[in-house]
């Protein structure tokens, strides 16, 4: 599909942003970002020289000793106590207080790093985390350490949310002020790459295997009628969503960028099934939430993947396939709250089901990943750049405003225009 440049429908931001630099040229729009970024146009066609990829993570207990530290830093600020902590903590318990998260990364670093070589490019990767070791603070000291100013920042995370984005972006600047780096080493971060076929292609690939081991297993099974295809994603606060992506843009529909994206992409997939298999061979498919941790008086994006497989038996629903589209890696919440939980809720109601593997390390996600970072290296043009949906390819940088934490307010974020 032809990508699209994802400008302001009036073109008021663009205008905006063009109009500061324009009047001061020397004071950059974006901070600590590299020169062809600085001025923060939407996607950067210049050509651009990185000396390391950071590869961001959201990081994860290693031990059944580090579950509650780790919770204490994913909670930071909210004055949780423990007790309250614990209740989560025995998700991670149930596995050794061992979350797969760490290691999933240390594969694809590895994984990054053998494509790089194969294709020729002279880029390290260093890793880091926001809530566990190693941290982010790390990552960005060896790189200062070992003279590398200018990074180029990989999130494992592929769409627009505040935690999704926006908090790696507030995590950069945060790090490089406490490092007293903020001056010497500049931080751009690759576009979200949720329609990027690298992304897309393999969870593709997982719905129709995952079609053709349903009809294996169910004799007579009409997979037109007696399937459900539930795309799952993380649910986070209605507000949150809303205020996901820029804002000058109405995404239609609930859920901001963050449901449009979303939705979009589960579209693309079903497009595919429907191209291989025929119409009378596509199920019905939703989007689904899961792993809601909020208070039941703030609204959450719904229903949750739970909720909505009780309806299915009434409907004549025989099989479930779970596909875990906010997902880059088979960390906790798919461990747990898919292989676990809507597993059994699904043998509880007498469905069969399948759950779809996430991008992991497979082999078009890494290439995809690299083939984002050499956009930004050769400087590619927006509208050479692939894009499976119509809502991209994303922003290089993200544009004012984009996926505010309403109760935190504004923090300082890099790889974006201020605010």
């Amino acid at each position: 599909m032809a990508a699209r440049n994802l400008g302001s429908t009036d073109g008021s931001f663009d205008a905006f942003t063009a109009k500061l630099a324009a009047e001061d040229a020397a004071t950059p729009l974006v901070p600590s970002a590299s020169p062809a970024a600085s001025s923060g146009a939407p996607h950067v066609s210049e050509p651009t020289t990185y000396d390391a990829i950071l590869l961001a993570g959201f990081g994860g207990p290693e031990g059944q000793d580090d579950v509650i530290p780790f919770l204490r830093n994913v909670t930071r600020g909210r004055g949780i106590p423990d007790e309250r902590l614990e209740e989560v903590a025995h998700h991670y318990r149930h596995y050794g207080g061992v979350s797969p998260i760490n290691d999933q990364n240390r594969a694809l670093k590895a994984a990054l790093e053998s494509e790089l070589a194969r294709r020729g490019i002279d880029l390290p990767v260093l890793w880091g985390n926001r809530n566990w070791t190693p941290y982010l603070e790390e990552a960005v000291s060896e790189a200062n350490e070992r003279g590398f100013t200018q990074l180029l920042a990989i999130a494992t995370s592929a769409y627009s949310s505040y935690s999704g984005c926006r908090q790696y972006r507030e995590d950069f600047a945060r790090v490089l002020d406490e490092t007293n780096l903020a001056g010497t080493v500049r931080i751009d971060k690759v576009r979200q790459f949720f329609d990027h076929p690298g992304f897309v292609g393999p969870f593709i690939d997982g719905v129709r295997n995952a079609l053709t081991t349903l009809e294996g297993q169910i004799d007579g099974l009409d997979v037109a009628t007696e399937v459900e295809v539930m795309f799952t994603t993380h649910s986070i606060p209605d507000g949150d969503a809303e205020r996901s992506g820029p804002r000058d843009r109405d995404f239609g529909g609930r859920g901001g960028a963050y449901g449009a994206q979303h939705r979009a992409v589960a579209g693309v997939i079903m497009e595919a099934v429907r191209a291989e298999r025929g119409e009378g061979g596509v199920p019905p498919w939703q989007l689904v939430f899961q792993s809601r941790s909020g208070p039941p008086t703030q609204p959450w994006l719904d229903p949750d993947i739970n909720d909505a497989m009780e309806l299915l038996p009434a409907a004549g629903r025989r099989a479930v396939v779970i596909v875990p589209i906010g997902f880059v890696s088979d960390h906790m919440e798919v461990l747990w709250d898919l292989d676990n939980e809507a597993t059994d809720t699904a043998k509880r109601l007498g469905l069969a089901s399948v759950r779809v593997a996430t991008p992991g390390t497979h082999d078009d996600y890494v290439a995809g990943l690299v083939d984002l970072v050499l956009e930004r290296v050769n400087g590619t043009p927006a509208e050479e750049r692939p894009a499976t949906t119509e809502l991209g390819p994303w922003f290089d940088v993200c544009r004012p405003g984009c996926c505010e934490n309403a109760r935190l307010g504004f923090k300082p974020a890099v790889a974006g225009v201020a605010p």
